[in-house]
């Protein structure tokens, strides 16, 4: 019983760490630009968009370029530009079921030596 808990943990944890996600959200600029595109109330030109992270706007458009292959901008041609904006219900699915896959794993009697269900108390260390 206790094999098949660990192998269905492990294709579970499997599913959620994509690369490409954590690629994507490796590096201070897209991180920058997730979050502008996060708070900018919609969407966002490449040139618009590279005013938040001092990045050149070629080098903005190919960070864009990765979020959205990584499933958390979309990309709207309008004319000659193309708009960007957060793919917020695919970022926040991706983690909280990278989150739910981690804390079902350390669920298990002895896996992690930590019960998710316990809150720390970091106040008395």
């Amino acid at each position: 019983m206790a094999t098949r808990r660990l192998r269905e943990c492990a294709a579970a944890l499997e599913r959620h760490l994509q690369p490409s996600l954590f690629k994507a959200l490796c590096d201070p600029s897209r991180l920058a630009l997730l979050s502008r595109l996060a708070t900018c109330g919609g969407s966002l030109s490449v040139s618009e968009a590279s005013d938040c992270c001092g990045v050149h706007v070629s080098g903005t458009s190919r960070h864009l370029k990765m979020l959205e292959q990584a499933g958390v901008a979309r990309a709207q041609r309008q004319g000659r530009e193309v708009r960007y904006e957060l793919n917020a219900t695919a970022l926040v699915a991706a983690l909280r079921g990278l989150a739910n896959a981690i804390e079902a794993c350390c669920d298990q009697d002895g896996c992690c030596g930590v019960d998710p269900r316990e809150e720390t108390d970091d106040a008395g260390a």
